[in-house]
C-alpha cells in the first residue's frame, strides 16, 4: 500500500455550502479526540484536588507545572498570564502527535495546513501582545539595539522577513517530522510483509531482525512526537519572550 495513503483527508460527515465543502473529516475527528482527550484529563485529574495527588491528578500537575516552568525559563514572570495559552498549545500538539502512533488513526500534525494555521495563530498572538504592551515601539525589534545605523536599510527588512518566516519555520518543522517519521514507520513495516512472504518459512525467521528495528524506530517516534510538541511550544515561549521584553 502506498505509504501517503495514511495522510488523505477523508470526510466523515459530507457538508456542503454553496460551492464551499466544510465537511466533517477525519482530521477534525482526531482534532476533537485530542481536546477531548487533553479536557477530560484536566477535569477528571484535578477533579478531586487532593492534598496527595493520586495518579490521574499527578498527570495533570506534573503536565502544568512543566509549563509553568518552561514559561517561566524562557519568557520570564511577565509571560505569567499566557500560561494557558501555551498549555492549551502543548497539549494539542503532544497528544495529537501520540494520537498519530495509535494504528489506524490520523496525524492531523503531519498536514502543513494544519502547523500553518498554528504557527500563524503564535504569530498572531505575539504581535498583539507586543503592540498592546509596547505600542509602536514594538517595531524597535526589527532594528537591534546597538546596530549601527548606517546597516538600517539592509538589516530591517532582513529582520522584518526573519519574523514573519516564524510561522514557516514552525510549521514545516513539525509536519515535516511527522510525515517523514509516520512515511518511514509504513515503509519499514511493508519491508518485513514482503520478506516473509517472498522467503516462505525462511523469511518469518529472517524477518525478525527488521521487526526489532521496526520496534526500535516505533519507539523513536514516539520520543519525536513528544520532542517535536516541546520544541513548537519551547519556541512559542521565546518568541513571546521577544514581544515582552522586545530582545
Amino acid at each position: 500500500m502506498d505509504p501517503l495513503h495514511q495522510f488523505n483527508i477523508v470526510p466523515i460527515i459530507p457538508i456542503f455550502i454553496g460551492t464551499g465543502n466544510v465537511s466533517f473529516t477525519n482530521s477534525a475527528l482526531f482534532m476533537m479526540i485530542a481536546v477531548g482527550i487533553a479536557v477530560f484529563l484536566m477535569v477528571f485529574g484535578m477533579r478531586k484536588r487532593a492534598l496527595v495527588p493520586g495518579r490521574w491528578q499527578s498527570v495533570a500537575e506534573l503536565l502544568y507545572e512543566f509549563i509553568v516552568k518552561l514559561v517561566r525559563t524562557n519568557a520570564g514572570i511577565d509571560a505569567r498570564p499566557f500560561v494557558p495559552f501555551v498549555f492549551t498549545l502543548f497539549m494539542f500538539l503532544l497528544l495529537g502527535n501520540l494520537l498519530g502512533m495509535v494504528p489506524y488513526s490520523f496525524t492531523f500534525t503531519s498536514h502543513i495546513i494544519v502547523t500553518f494555521a498554528m504557527g500563524v495563530t503564535v504569530i498572531t498572538v505575539v504581535t498583539i501582545v507586543g503592540l498592546v504592551k509596547h505600542g509602536f515601539h514594538f517595531f524597535s525589534l526589527f532594528m537591534p539595539h546597538g546596530a549601527p545605523l548606517l546597516l538600517a536599510p539592509l538589516i530591517i527588512p532582513l529582520e522584518i522577513i526573519s519574523y514573519f518566516m516564524r510561522p514557516v519555520s514552525l510549521s514545516v518543522r513539525l509536519f515535516a517530522n511527522m510525515m517523514a517519521g509516520h512515511t518511514m514507520l509504513k515503509v519499514f513495516a511493508s519491508f518485513v510483509i514482503m520478506l516473509g512472504a517472498g522467503l516462505g518459512g525462511v523469511g518469518y525467521v529472517v524477518g525478525i531482525l527488521p521487526i526489532m528495528i521496526n520496534v526500535a524506530l516505533v519507539a523513536f517516534e514516539f520520543l519525536v512526537a513528544i520532542i517535536q510538541a516541546f520544541v513548537f511550544t519551547l519556541l512559542t515561549t521565546i518568541y513571546l519572550r521577544d514581544a515582552i521584553e522586545l530582545h
